[in-house]
């Protein structure tokens, strides 16, 4: 942990400063719990009550309010967080192990300069690693897998084989890359395994979560694009195509061969059906079931999943149903008796 003056601060994330500029920081908060000598940000003005009201030493905002805090303005407050967070506490630091001779590394890998592997690692036949990777215990690495410079590998996870590895990427403990996709044919009752020759491929920057799964294609490979963030317990099914910079929140489940553009969001369990394309920068809203191709732009909620407008219309009435089929058998009653009084004439 480093401390730096306001200035400093500034200075790093290119901001403005409001206030003293010789403030000593020495750690970064959130609005609710900052202290003295710590840092904040408010990136959502809904929160501006707490700047106010804040102890923070100092606070990262995009706009001058009022507050007892210093204040550094800059454009993008919550990527200014970000790059402060990096500055005064930095990257979890990964133990020297080298390669630990109770590594289990095939004659034929090959790993490069500054790579280390911890003990119960296994890396298989004609492997490739690049530089600086890190290995943690009990990480399997099949054969035939290629895998670029500064990945990290965190305990027990799984990259079968054949798969391809970009620069950068960071998989979390027992996720598994490049298991068999859930592919059968039926035939008279019985269930007969597909053979899935594919791969899978995760390109430069990707973060795969913990207790990921990402399946290989039948045919062709399942992608995952670069820089995508994929959360915890995401199933991916085979063939699927996550375009760039796309963020999988915890549970969400991609079905076989669907493809998603760029920059899309899905929240939380989520899920997507096989087979369809999904366009650039949609956003899909918590336990959304997306069951047809979706436009770019788009924003969806619910199951299935529609229009958030139209969504949002149609959530607000489900609590006045029951008076609304009140209504209705009211307005039916009224009208039989009506019709019943018309006939008599």
């Amino acid at each position: 942990m480093q401390t730096k003056t306001v200035r400093e601060i500034a200075d790093y994330v290119g901001g403005r400063v409001l206030g003293s500029e010789s403030v000593a920081i020495r750690a970064a908060s959130t609005l609710d719990n900052a202290g003295p000598g710590q840092i904040t940000f408010l990136s959502n003005p809904k929160y501006t009550p707490k700047v106010q009201a804040t102890q923070a030493a100092a606070v990262l905002v995009s706009m001058p309010v009022t507050t007892s805090a210093v204040q550094i303005i800059t454009d993008d407050p919550y990527y200014a967080f970000m790059q402060v967070v990096v500055l005064l506490h930095g990257h979890r630091e990964h133990p020297p192990v080298g390669v630990s001779d109770k590594a289990d590394i095939a004659p034929s890998a090959r790993l490069g300069q500054g790579t280390q592997a911890a003990a119960f690692v296994s890396i298989g036949e004609n492997v490739t690693v690049g530089c600086n990777c890190y290995f943690y215990p009990g990480v399997s690495i099949g054969p035939n897998v290629q895998i670029g410079d500064d990945c990290i590998f965190y305990p027990n996870a799984v990259i079968y084989d054949g798969c391809r590895i970009g620069h950068r990427v960071i998989i979390q403990s027992n996720a598994s890359v490049g298991q068999d996709g859930f592919g059968f044919a039926t035939h008279k009752g019985v269930h007969h395994k597909i053979p899935q020759i594919g791969g899978v491929v995760l390109e430069d920057d990707v973060e795969i979560g913990a207790g990921c799964a990402i399946e290989r294609g039948t045919l062709d490979d399942t992608v995952i694009g670069q820089g995508s963030k994929i959360g915890d317990a995401v199933a991916i099914g085979h063939g699927a195509r996550i375009g760039p910079y796309c963020l999988l929140v915890p549970q969400v489940g991609i079905s076989g061969s669907a493809i998603l553009g760029h920059h899309c969001v899905l929240g939380g369990q989520a899920g997507v059906v096989g087979h369809i394309k999904i366009g650039n920068g949609v956003r899909i809203g918590a336990q959304a079931g997306v069951i047809n191709d979706v436009p770019d732009g788009a924003t969806l909620v619910g199951a299935p999943a529609i229009d958030a407008g139209k969504a949002r219309r149609a959530y607000s009435l489900i609590e006045y149903l029951p008076e609304l089929r009140k209504k209705i058998r009211d307005l039916e009653r009224r009208m039989e008796k009506r019709d019943r009084g018309s006939d008599g004439n």
